[in-house]
């Protein structure tokens, strides 16, 4: 009995000695995510519940007022709160910016992704390549780039002024077309490469089957393709409207600054009105938002997984 005991014990311990390296291994990178991403995080949530300072920064007194701020305004005449929507039209409207910059992603990604992927393996890596090439330049460039483009005398209203198609420019530029054109080039291979790893784990075989068996394209697509491949679905529509809906470069410079998102409210705060407490509770509140989004997503898996 004494000697099995044994045995069992000198025999565990090269699995706790693998969990102790393991866990050694995984110190820095847990230091640096404590010290870079949750200790940020808890200041700005502090910060959220503190009096502004007179010329910037917080006063260390707790006060809920940025909340109220979100959503009351205080009347001139009468100092009473009165509800203002000002701050959930800037949400809403980059709520809508984001999901229509994800639906155009997923629109062109999809077939895009599903071609590359159906591509011999010798030209795979060329297409992805292709895809990926713009995206080496810097976000801020691009987006000016974009500008030229779409402005008054751009290239693209040049060429319908020439071919007699419009007689006067289009103002494709400083509106919210340009700032959800701006999101959907800005994120489009965030859509794409997900999706693309999805579809090249799947087994044709199964749509050759089907098409055997006379089933439509359409049939194929909803029962066989989009069900395989829904994970990479999910998260590349996670990862264009996630950073979408806190975009700032896209709505600065395409909009003009004249239609604000949630990036650029943020930013004003800590930039120009110097409401630092207002600012972090903006940004808390987005933050909620995007957990509870992610949230949802887990637990729906997890319910799939489960039946």
């Amino acid at each position: 009995m004494a000697a099995h005991f044994n045995l069992n014990a000198n025999s565990s311990k090269p699995s706790q000695t693998i969990a102790k390296d393991q866990a050694y291994q995984l110190l820095p990178a847990v230091l640096l995510i404590c010290l870079f991403v949750v200790l940020p995080l808890c200041l700005i949530a502090i910060f959220s519940f503190l009096k502004p300072g007179t010329y910037g920064g917080v006063e260390w007194v707790f006060s809920a007022g940025s909340y109220v701020q979100f959503l009351f305004e205080q009347d001139f005449l009468t100092e009473n709160l009165v509800f203002s929507a000002n701050y959930l039209s800037i949400f809403f409207n980059s709520f809508v910016l984001a999901i229509t910059a994800t639906v155009l992603c997923l629109i062109i990604g999809f077939p895009t992704a599903y071609f590359i992927a159906t591509r011999p393996e010798r030209t795979r890596n060329i297409w992805l390549f292709a895809i990926t090439v713009p995206y080496w330049v810097n976000l801020l460039i691009r987006t000016v780039a974009m500008l030229f483009i779409i402005r008054d005398q751009g290239p693209i209203n040049s060429i319908l002024i020439a071919t007699g198609l419009i007689s006067e420019p289009i103002r494709f530029a400083y509106t919210n077309f340009a700032i959800g054109l701006g999101l959907f080039y800005s994120y489009l291979p965030f859509m794409v490469l997900p999706i693309y790893a999805a579809i090249e784990r799947l087994d044709f075989s199964l749509v050759e089957a089907a098409h055997d068996l006379y089933a439509t394209r359409r049939s194929t697509l909803w029962n066989i393709i989009i069900p395989v491949v829904k994970p990479g679905i999910i998260a590349g529509c996670l990862l264009v409207f996630i950073p979408s809906l806190g975009s700032f470069i896209a709505p600065d410079i395409l909009g003009g600054g004249k239609n604000l998102m949630i990036g650029n409210l943020i930013a004003l705060q800590f930039q120009g009105s110097r409401n630092w407490p207002f600012g972090a509770a903006v940004a808390v509140i987005l933050l909620t938002l995007v957990l509870s989004i992610l949230l949802f997503f887990a637990m729906r898996s997890a319910k799939e997984a489960r039946k």
